[in-house]
């Protein structure tokens, strides 16, 4: 029994004496970050916001109704944030439903991963 109390004594003094921790502070090498802004423009955020009266005034001083900001259409912003009013008035305006995005995703596929299901059925009553 002392026997193996001992070995087992050397066997764990050898295994504390291979560890090798220091409590250096090692500074790590200088990295630089690059930061993408991405930038919406203000048609595009009054569309995420249902701010409707901007919308129509902007669109009254000329606003592109198929304008990309930031690679999609203000009729996929209205579609993804289920802004069916402005959804609605982007169209009569001349919005095109089926241009795509960057991603290559059109109005009506944001509605779906968005789960917008009202801007949807209006997507989908237009198609047929």
């Amino acid at each position: 029994m002392k026997k193996s109390a001992v070995i087992i004594a050397i066997a764990l003094g050898f295994s504390f004496t291979s560890l090798n921790a220091t409590n250096d502070i090692v500074t790590p090498s200088t990295y630089e970050t690059t930061v993408t802004k991405r930038v919406v423009d203000p048609f595009c955020v009054s569309i995420i916001k249902g701010d409707l009266e901007t919308v129509k005034k902007l669109i009254e001083l000329g606003q592109d109704v198929n304008k990309k900001s930031n690679g999609l259409t203000p009729a996929m912003y209205a579609a993804k944030y289920n802004r069916l009013d402005i959804l609605k008035l982007l169209v009569k305006e001349g919005a095109k439903l089926n241009l795509k995005s960057s991603k290559g995703m059109t109005a009506k596929k944001y509605a779906e991963l968005s789960n917008a299901k009202d801007a949807l059925a209006y997507i989908k009553g237009l198609e047929s």
